[in-house]
């Protein structure tokens, strides 16, 4: 926090001060647990500064920062390459008040420099300590909006955190084709390439030449519930997957050669119809592409028919092809109005095709949830993975989930009870419970698939 603060400040006066600088800084701080005001100034000297025409701006603004000058008696240097820092006192004991009058971190930048206080009692905090408004803010705003529930969030928040989701990296699974590539390391010989080769040594194979399977990513495929109940949800993760589009596609849709985790991504919406975004995952930014696909999909924020929707997706999409190998995404809540059963059986459909599926709903983020809900129930047993994704935190799961493996569970087939049970069993008001786990894979027996 303090190493962003000073490199805003060294940015705005015209120094390059990056997001890498400030990583340095950050961890010369810890490394050398500077607690003195000296202490933190030869590291942001050595890590801040790279040429002697900085030294001047760079003594300014951490002077107007913490009201503190350079060390007494010392001429002020750009670091050098084997500098190393002495100092000014070896025989003073470490915290000590240096001669220059430059003691210890006031309290206020030390609390700056450890973990920041709890969202309740930031904003008294930041009216309380009035000298250091701004570092204390650009802390305290990022971190909450971090933690903060995607239905709490305003247009303006959103917007914010499109600038957070553009440093998380989407990754999937890579597929093994039937092709083949050289490769030095290869476990199959080219025998025509090395007789080509052979040409050129009078017929003697010195080079003996090898190829390897072609490695290419897999689709990800999202199913995103904007219902009334998910439509805060929805639009978060719809900007998360904009940026997935966009950083793993190019414009006409082909992946980037050379990296087999960036995945080919297709969304697709849902309340009560189907409706296809991915044209719209080319607009020129996430604000755009929210506003498209509002007028494309009419059933916005109205009821829910996962099921029906979902065997529309599987008979024009699915499992024509598309969902085949693939890793798919549902983001919904569950909230079935139509049969349940129906809802089971596609996805069974789609369990038999796709290489991995994962369930993001938001309400598992309570420690009390079940699965006991019609439609939760009916797609629970199919699902690989299932993760809230209700914050910017909670991604980390999401992200997870989905570049972890696939591995295949054995066929669920339901015990019959015997006949006494089912004369003395009251009939049944509804779903049983489940007692999978809620976040991360679903453990149970499950072997890899071949």
């Amino acid at each position: 926090t303090l190493a962003a603060a000073l490199g805003v400040a060294l940015r705005s006066a015209g120094l390059p001060a990056g997001p890498d600088r400030c990583e340095r800084l950050a961890r010369a701080v810890t490394v050398m647990d500077a607690s003195t005001i000296t202490e933190l100034h030869a590291c942001a000297l050595a890590t801040m500064v790279s040429d002697p025409g900085q030294v001047e701006t760079f003594e300014r603004i951490f002077a107007e920062m913490f009201a503190a000058a350079p060390p007494a008696g010392r001429g002020v240097t750009a670091p050098q390459r084997g500098m190393t820092m002495e100092p000014a006192d070896p025989g003073a004991p470490p915290g000590a008040p240096t001669a220059d009058g430059s003691g210890e971190l006031p309290p206020v930048l030390r609390e700056v420099t450890a973990s920041t206080s709890s969202s309740s009692s930031s904003d008294s905090a930041d009216e309380d300590a009035p000298e250091v408004p701004a570092i204390r803010r650009v802390a305290s705003d990022t971190e909450r909006l971090m933690e903060r529930d995607f239905a709490q969030l305003s247009p303006d928040e959103l917007s914010r955190l499109a600038v957070l989701m553009r440093e998380l990296t989407i990754a999937v699974p890579p597929r093994k084709t039937r092709r083949y590539r050289p490769r030095k390391e290869g476990a199959r010989l080219d025998m025509r390439r090395t007789m080509r080769l052979a040409t050129r040594t009078a017929g003697e194979p010195v080079t003996i030449a090898r190829r390897a399977v072609r490695v290419r990513p897999r689709r990800l495929i999202v199913l995103c519930d904007i219902s009334g109940s998910m439509e805060p949800y929805a639009r978060a993760l719809l900007q998360l997957m904009y940026v997935a589009a966009r950083g793993g596609t190019g414009s006409a849709g082909a992946a980037f050669p050379g990296d087999a985790s960036r995945p080919r991504t297709e969304v697709f919406t849902f309340a009560t119809r189907l409706t296809r975004l991915t044209p719209f995952l080319s607009a020129a930014s996430p604000e755009t592409m929210l506003a498209k696909a509002g007028e494309a999909a009419p059933d916005w924020a109205g009821g829910t028919r996962i099921g029906a929707t979902l065997r529309e997706f599987n008979d024009r999409y699915g499992v024509r092809g598309m969902a085949r190998g693939a890793v798919v995404l549902i983001i919904s809540d569950g909230w079935e109005t139509g049969d349940p059963a129906v809802l089971g059986g596609q996805m069974a459909r789609l369990h038999r095709v796709a290489y991995r599926i994962v369930w993001a709903n938001p309400r598992t983020q309570s420690s009390r949830y079940s699965p006991e809900v019609g439609g939760m129930a009916a797609a629970w047993p199919y699902c690989d993975a299932v993760v809230s994704a209700h914050n910017f935190e909670a991604l980390d799961d999401l992200l997870a989930a989905l570049r972890a493996p696939a591995v295949r569970r054995p066929p669920i087939v339901p015990a019959k009870p015997a006949p006494a049970a089912v004369a003395q069993a009251p009939p049944a008001s509804g779903p049983p419970p489940m007692s999978l786990p809620i976040t991360g894979s679903l453990s149970r027996r499950w072997s890899a698939r071949p």
